[in-house]
């Protein structure tokens, strides 16, 4: 008797993220052409819009391509169930996302979308990471002036990291005693990019700037008594730093100076990574 040949039982499409890139669109292609994907599989993750509209929100999905990394959320403002919905979506097509000036309640109504999520209470930043063990690119240092500059300071670790960078803690330095400073100058030296967050009178950014070669991006915090004026006093003092090299970002901006040290340090150290690193960080 002559047995039917059994027919190959059909494999479930899989859920493919966008490609960030020309490189993951490419990728994609040939993995299509391999026959290891699926065209059904390619046009799902090829059909991701480049803008969606929440009603209240239109998001950018096209940005981790144009920009090197997804938009981030900037929770102020925003009601907790506003910044939860804004937060799932873009978790649902890029595996990092950040969300900075978030409180507890954002916090709980993004849990309860994205259970991956985590919080950090004292940078006041909302993440998730998917691919946690990627290599950062070394370089990147971040000093704070005091105890009180901590939130802005680890907004700014916090973003880097995301981004692919590690980077270097120098905490509680201020002018005040100029000697804490200066045991860390050798490293700071070897830095290719300075983070300095100070608040009170600003002096911090000026004096580091003369230490080191490498570019700073100096952040006024909000810290300080009344005549600071919420940080106005130090914003101005930074942008009038005598020292060259001094770039300044707006007041409390954390999540700015980390953002503009991951792409100058990008820029410096991308090009060493072995080839296998480059393409695991490519999207930071």
């Amino acid at each position: 008797m002559q047995r039917t040949p059994l027919r190959p039982r059909a494999r479930r499409a899989r859920h493919l993220p966008p490609p960030r890139s020309t490189r993951d669109a490419r990728a994609l292609l040939q993995d299509v052409a391999a026959g290891s994907v699926t065209v059904e599989e390619a046009l799902a993750a090829l059909g991701t819009p480049a803008a969606e509209d929440l009603g209240f929100a239109t998001l950018d999905h096209d940005r981790a391509r144009r920009k090197g990394f997804p938009e981030v959320v900037f929770c102020q403002g925003k009601t907790p169930r506003q910044a939860a919905e804004i937060f799932g979506r873009l978790a649902a097509v890029t595996p990092r996302v950040l969300a900075t000036r978030a409180t507890p309640e954002h916090y709980r109504a993004t849990r309860r979308i994205v259970r991956a999520a985590q919080y950090d209470e004292l940078a006041r930043a909302i993440w998730v990471d998917r691919e946690p063990g990627r290599p950062r690119h070394p370089g990147v240092a971040v000093v704070a002036a005091g105890t009180s500059d901590l939130p802005v300071a680890e907004e700014a670790v916090r973003t880097l990291d995301l981004m692919g960078h590690a980077a270097d803690r120098v905490y509680d330095v201020g002018v005040a005693g100029l000697h804490r400073l200066v045991r860390h100058a050798p490293a700071l030296r070897r830095a290719t990019v300075v983070v300095v967050v100070a608040g009170m009178e600003g002096a911090l950014p000026s004096v580091v700037g003369g230490l080191v070669a490498a570019p700073v991006i100096a952040v006024p915090t909000s810290v300080g008594y009344g005549a600071s004026f919420g940080g106005i006093a130090a914003l101005l003092a930074m942008l009038n730093s005598c020292a060259p090299g001094v770039a300044v970002v707006n007041i409390d901006n954390g999540f700015g100076a980390g953002y503009l040290a991951a792409v100058v340090n990008r820029q410096i150290h991308g090009a060493q990574l072995p080839a296998r690193a480059r393409r695991s960080t490519r999207s930071s």
